[in-house]
């Protein structure tokens, strides 16, 4: 019977206990955070049951990808290629709005983020630009043109519409170029060509974004009065979200406010987040007494790290801190242990895109960064990022089963 269960769950022990804990972590915070979805529903038990059906079938999906031997994924890249280029040009077309973003496929009945598929796609990629031309003293110059002219394109499509996202792959691109050993000469004009832009684009999106806040009633007077919108310029269009980019700018940006004079109508996201927090007490209330679930509107999604704080603790929230530091830990450990770069970069690759999301997600339920809409890796309620972040996990530990590893060198004293 061991041998059975040993037989499918094969690949690096812990990276499964990791993704075992993150997987009931999710189960029982998705069930107690989606209080808001049971009201609206009627439905007490069909939000739970959805999410445990898409954790069960990404578990099926991890095992599957994990059976797949890692030289395998070389095969998929011009076809993933392919398949995110075409999904992130028809999102952005005809794709379906939520919170103001062209973000979701609808397609036989279902619906999928082109942008999950793109991230996974770009990691491979990279990987495998980085492993074919690595020399004797890092990877050849030609190599980071090359991983440009495939990521720059990418992320400018996902930036349209979930900037923060585009960021994010960005980063991680960044961080296996650096891993890869590609020039620090170019890494570093890169760098600061990123530290030009993200100036620039601040300043666009303050000069074309305008400020929201407290308009609510300038609004709805002027849909009473059925005013035509005005005509929208080239760059407005281009630059549909920067309202909400500036609003969010704003409000990180604003000095610390008495909790008296706090707007809870205004802020009420970071409001309630920070009650959630601060009524922790340390030790927390328990599994399923949160009382901020009912106030925080992405409870379950971009806000369930404030959710686990109030309910575990600070103890249990440095726990899921714990369980990210691992899975990249591991990956390091068993990227150390491959004896081809591929296989080492893609595991890495892999590792970085959920733990980096990961963090950021927790500085924002905690205030250390601005509001955006990435969900916690493998804890937050989803459909498509739920089941592809999965199969990344998949992907991890079939490098973990099937990659060549260095032999271990043998201790004289054994002999």
């Amino acid at each position: 019977m061991n041998k059975k269960i040993g037989n499918i769950f094969k690949g690096d022990k812990v990276i499964w206990m990791v993704f075992f804990f993150l997987c009931m972590i999710s189960i029982v915070e998705v069930f107690s955070a989606s209080s808001n979805l049971t009201y609206k529903s009627h439905n007490y038990i069909g939000p739970i049951v959805y999410h445990t059906g898409t954790i069960i079938f990404g578990v099926i999906v991890a095992i599957i990808t994990l059976n797949i031997p890692c030289r395998f994924f070389k095969l998929m890249t011009p076809f993933l290629l392919f398949i995110s280029a075409l999904t992130l040009l028809w999102v952005l077309i005809g794709g379906q709005t939520i919170n103001g973003a062209n973000r979701v496929i609808s397609l036989v009945g279902f619906t999928f983020q082109p942008s999950e598929i793109a991230k996974g796609t770009i990691v491979l990629a990279t990987a495998q630009i980085l492993s074919a031309m690595q020399r004797e003293n890092g990877a050849d110059r030609k190599a980071f043109k090359w991983i440009l002219w495939i990521t720059l394109p990418t992320c400018f499509l996902i930036g349209l519409e979930n900037l923060s996202t585009a960021a994010l792959l960005f980063a991680v691109v960044v961080l296996m170029m650096f891993i890869g050993l590609v020039p620090m000469k170019q890494l570093g004009k890169l760098i600061g060509i990123c530290a030009f832009l993200v100036f620039f684009g601040i300043s666009m999106v303050m000069m074309v974004g305008r400020d929201t806040t407290g308009q609510e009633e300038l609004a709805k007077t002027e849909q009473v009065q059925n005013e035509q919108p005005k005509k929208k310029s080239k760059i407005e269009k281009l630059l549909h979200r920067a309202d909400t980019w500036k609003g969010r700018i704003l409000k990180f940006g604003e000095d610390d406010v008495a909790p008296k004079d706090y707007d809870l109508d205004k802020d009420a996201q970071v409001a309630h987040a920070n009650i959630a927090i601060v009524s922790s007490n340390i030790i927390g209330k328990g599994p399923g007494q949160s009382v901020e679930r009912d106030f925080l509107s992405q409870a379950f999604s971009d806000f369930i790290y404030a959710i686990v704080i109030e309910e575990l603790g600070l103890f249990g929230a440095a726990f899921v801190v714990f369980l990210y530091v691992i899975l990249l830990y591991r990956a390091a450990r068993i990227a150390s242990r491959c004896e081809n770069n591929f296989p080492a970069f893609l595991v890495m690759g892999f590792a970085l895109l959920l733990v980096v999301q990961a963090a950021f997600n927790m500085m924002v339920a905690v205030g250390l960064a601005p509001v955006t809409g990435q969900p916690l890796p493998l804890i937050s309620k989803g459909g498509t990022s739920t089941i592809i972040n999965c199969a990344y996990v998949g992907a991890i530990l079939s490098i973990s089963r099937s990659a060549k590893m260095k032999k271990e060198p043998i201790d004289a004293k054994n002999i």
